[in-house]
C-alpha cells in the first residue's frame, strides 16, 4: 500500500533494504512531502525515512500520531548512529 496523506493505492512494494544517505536527508524530505499537506494533530510519516537514498519522490507518506513519528524516528537513528553512509540495512516494517 503506498500512502500521500490520507489516500492510499496500490503500487510496487517499496524497498526493504536501503542505503544510508544522511546528507541526501533535507532534499529527499522535500521532495517525499511535496504536496502533503500537514494535518493537525499529526505528522507526515514516510518511507523510506529521508536518511536513505531510496527515500524522496515516490515514498509513501502517511499522517500518523505525532509521538509514535518521533519515537520511532529516534529509535531508528540511534540504531544507526555507527554506520556510515553507504551502509545498507534491512528495513522490517511490523
Amino acid at each position: 500500500m503506498i500512502w500521500r496523506g490520507h489516500s492510499h493505492s496500490s503500487g510496487s512494494p517499496l524497498p526493504s533494504v536501503l542505503t544510508i544517505d544522511r546528507g541526501g536527508a533535507h532534499q529527499n524530505r522535500k521532495d517525499s512531502l511535496r504536496g502533503i499537506r500537514t494535518n493537525r494533530g499529526t505528522q507526515r510519516d514516510e518511507y523510506p525515512p529521508a536518511m536513505f537514498k531510496e527515500g524522496g519522490t515516490g515514498a509513501s507518506v502517511k499522517h500518523i500520531n505525532g509521538s509514535d513519528n518521533g519515537g520511532s524516528g529516534s529509535t531508528m537513528g540511534n540504531a544507526l548512529e555507527p554506520l556510515l553512509d553507504g551502509a545498507r540495512v534491512k528495513i522490517k516494517v511490523i
